[in-house]
């Protein structure tokens, strides 16, 4: 199988390795996204170097709703599996299918989106999601590095791109100030 340069407008990050687990190369993979065992492709990409690699799963299992033990081809040692330590995983966008259909796994699933407000433009990134109160918050991260907080409301969202990986959304007058 033929692999061009991979581009970056062509993946969309899904995690990151942590360390080697065992000795067989199998490494720990914390991630944001179970897409690799929802959709039917074969590799995770890899950011090695500042290059996208493709590696082909050998298998995997998973160890919590976060974390699973991935075992990559021809990384069959603990030695081999190390240069993986902290190595962050992408998956091609083309093989999210155009769904456009509202089932969202889970609120974390918009980490990485890009926040389009109807008033006020983009507002950033979604760095992370607090789950931890009533209202599900998301952490925005702004041009200027200021983090702002918005409430991941569904009647706030007017729109889900999930190819492009962008929310659209009306945020009342006030929330922002």
């Amino acid at each position: 199988q033929e692999f061009n340069m991979i581009k970056r407008d062509e993946v969309f990050k899904i995690g990151v390795f942590n360390k080697p687990h065992g000795i067989k190369g199998e490494l720990s993979f914390t991630f944001t996204d179970d897409i690799f065992d929802r959709v039917d492709c074969e590799y995770l990409i890899c950011l090695l170097d500042g290059i996208f690699v493709p590696f082909f799963i050998e298998e995997y299992r998973f160890r919590s709703d976060t974390t699973a033990l991935v075992k990559l081809e021809r990384v069959d040692t603990s030695e081999q599996a190390r240069k993986f330590t902290n190595v962050e995983v992408y998956y091609p966008k083309k093989y999210v299918e155009e769904d456009d259909s509202d089932d969202i796994p889970t609120w974390k699933y918009f980490v990485g989106f890009q926040v389009l407000d109807i008033n006020h433009g983009n507002l950033g990134e979604i760095v992370n999601v607090d789950e931890s109160t009533m209202n599900v918050l998301f952490a925005i991260e702004q041009e200027d590095g200021e983090e702002i907080l918005l409430p991941a409301h569904e009647e706030f969202i007017l729109k889900i791109e999930k190819k492009k990986r962008v929310i659209t959304v009306a945020v009342p007058e006030g929330l922002l100030d």
